[in-house]
């Protein structure tokens, strides 16, 4: 049945459009309620848990104690660090799997943040680096070249487009590849790389917010380039002649998709270092709950991400407490599954 013989179907379908919207403002909502309890149990928990009272105390009072100085040094630096990393690698992942059409694209598989890695490591192995600024700038020029040589070697230098299946492909191999070397430089030179051992795996523990400061404005900029070319990345999922057709210039927004890229994943990892399948499972984890709209993806993953590496991270603290494990390890244990339900749905391979 046509829209044109059924005249309802015309006030029908404003109402499932509407219906949609709806769901989606009290899902962003409901997220964002989720991610102020997630802060809140972020500063609570630790090796010794603390109260509502004691954390809003060390907030809002001028009293000094140890456990408000246990908030202000340590929980609150790693709180706004995830604050901060998970938007980050959560946009990330989404801008890639929609600029290369790949469901199953993010910073680690495309080797973005292994790029990132291995930069950082020359930085320390070759040029003595040592200072966060300096892990910073290496690691965004990494990420920026892992993505060219990715792009390049699936073909991206031809007259046609690489293939998602081609940009995996390569992305996958050099990941391997700088992995590989990454690690001997680690294994031949223990002394000097002894304080990325920890780095290597993603952690949120030891920075303090000046640190933060350092990274926070190439992430806004990153997050605003991404935001703002979201809605043209519609007209990109129907393929590069429709989007050219309907107006958008294709060659522009690949171009700013790939500095906010650099911005976002190389200065995320080169804070909290390598985190993986965190840009792989939220845009897909927003997908089932908003649908394809690229605006939508992109701003639920704002809040998603951070509130799902906040709920790895206290896990972490939890598990063999006192001690703690890193989140990137943890991530990998969640991440693993999932990925794995991923390739087993029909869906995953559409965007």
């Amino acid at each position: 049945m046509t829209l044109a013989k059924h005249p309802l179907n015309g006030s029908g379908q404003a109402q499932t459009i509407a219906s949609l919207q709806s769901k989606r403002i009290t899902g962003f909502v409901v997220a964002l309620v989720l991610l102020a309890a997630a802060v809140c149990l972020s500063l609570m928990i630790g090796a010794k848990r603390l109260s509502v009272e004691t954390v809003w105390q060390a907030l809002f009072s001028n009293a000094d104690s140890y456990e408000h100085r246990v908030i202000l040094d340590s929980r609150l630096p790693r709180t706004l660090l995830a604050l901060a990393v998970g938007p980050a690698f959560g946009l990330s992942g989404a801008l890639i799997q929609a600029l290369t059409r790949n469901p199953l694209a993010d910073p680690g598989i495309l080797g973005v943040s292994a790029g990132a890695a291995f930069a950082v490591a020359v930085g320390v192995g070759v040029f003595s680096v040592g200072t966060l600024s300096g892990y910073v700038g290496f690691a965004l020029v990494g990420a920026l070249l892992a993505t060219l040589i990715v792009y390049v070697i699936g073909g991206g230098a031809g007259k046609k487009s690489p293939t998602p299946i081609q940009l995996t492909l390569a992305g996958v191999a050099l990941g391997a590849a700088l992995s590989g070397v990454t690690t001997a430089m680690t294994l031949l030179n223990s002394k000097a790389f002894e304080r990325m051992l920890n780095w290597t795996v993603g952690t949120l523990t030891h920075k303090s917010t000046d640190d933060l400061w350092l990274v926070l404005p190439l992430l806004v900029v990153g997050a605003i380039l991404a935001l703002a070319i979201s809605p043209a990345l519609n007209a990109i999922a129907f393929g590069e002649d429709r989007a050219s057709s309907l107006g958008v210039n294709v060659l522009l927004i690949r171009g700013i998709g790939l500095i906010a890229i650099t911005l976002l994943a190389g200065s995320a990892t080169a804070i909290a270092g390598p985190i993986g399948f965190l840009g792989l499972m939220v845009p897909h984890c927003v997908r089932w709950l908003v649908g394809p709209s690229q605006p939508w993806i992109f701003l639920y993953s704002l809040v998603v991400a951070p509130l799902l590496l906040l709920i790895a991270d206290i896990i972490g603290r939890l598990i063999i407490s006192p001690t703690e494990v890193p989140v990137g390890i943890i991530m990998g244990f969640i991440g693993a599954p999932i990925l794995i339900i991923l390739v087993r749905r029909r869906s995953a391979s559409k965007l």
